[in-house]
């Protein structure tokens, strides 16, 4: 997670249901302070391109990088090991069967350079809420009738915001990934929210766009 300084410039939300304009973000994509996670300030917060990041004993942070780490569905890079993958039915995918399962894996599978998770119980609660009022949506990936990996994100209708995913085992979060991809073309979705830049997610096709372009394409959407 980022460096969490420079709170004395922040703006600190009130109760009202209200964020900053994305542009008043700081060179890291630090926004705003304070507020709650309920429902209405989460969907609020993803349709304004903005969401929240923080540490279990920090005020809830809420971020709008620039640029945009996103991916476009038709862009989904599926390589040569990845499609026999895919054909030889080693795992299996189910879809918000269990949302709690996966984002309790997403909060405690260990991460290379990572110490501990940003996924708080504060978090966990907020994103079960919003599953259970059918915003929220996870998939899961299944080698044995064991869960080895998934992902869980929000859905806007014509935009998934990617939260986090997992993997128990090689290739399980990217099989999930590329079949959430794959799923998201057909049903003509416009992109996936990445948040931020990695290797893994360059990989699998995304692309960094300008915040701008992003925040265009959400308002086109919100209409």
């Amino acid at each position: 997670m980022q460096d969490q300084g420079h709170k004395n410039s922040l703006l600190f939300l009130s109760e009202e249901l209200v964020f900053p304009s994305v542009e008043n973000a700081n060179y890291d994509g630090l926004l705003a302070a304070g507020g709650d996670l309920s429902v209405g300030r989460l969907l609020l917060a993803y349709k304004s391109g903005i969401f929240p990041w923080f540490n279990d004993d920090a005020l809830v942070l809420w971020w709008s990088p620039d640029p945009r780490m996103v991916l476009y569905p038709h862009n989904i890079k599926v390589s040569k090991s990845m499609r026999k993958v895919l054909r030889d039915g080693r795992f299996r995918l189910t879809k918000n069967t269990c949302f709690k399962e996966v984002i309790e894996a997403c909060s405690s599978v260990p991460r290379e350079n990572q110490d501990g998770t940003w996924i708080t119980d504060k978090m966990k609660n907020s994103y079960l809420r919003l599953h259970e009022k059918g915003y929220a949506t996870s998939y899961e990936v299944w080698e044995n009738d064991v869960l080895v990996g998934g992902l869980y994100g929000v859905d806007l209708g014509t935009i998934f915001c990617g939260e986090s995913m997992f993997s128990k085992v090689s290739n399980a979060s990217k099989f999930a990934f590329i079949k959430l991809a794959q799923e998201l073309e057909a049903k003509n979705y416009k992109l996936i929210d990445c948040q931020i830049h990695t290797d893994h997610l360059e990989s699998l096709g995304a692309e960094e766009i300008p915040r701008s372009d992003f925040i265009k394409i959400l308002q086109a959407e919100n209409k």
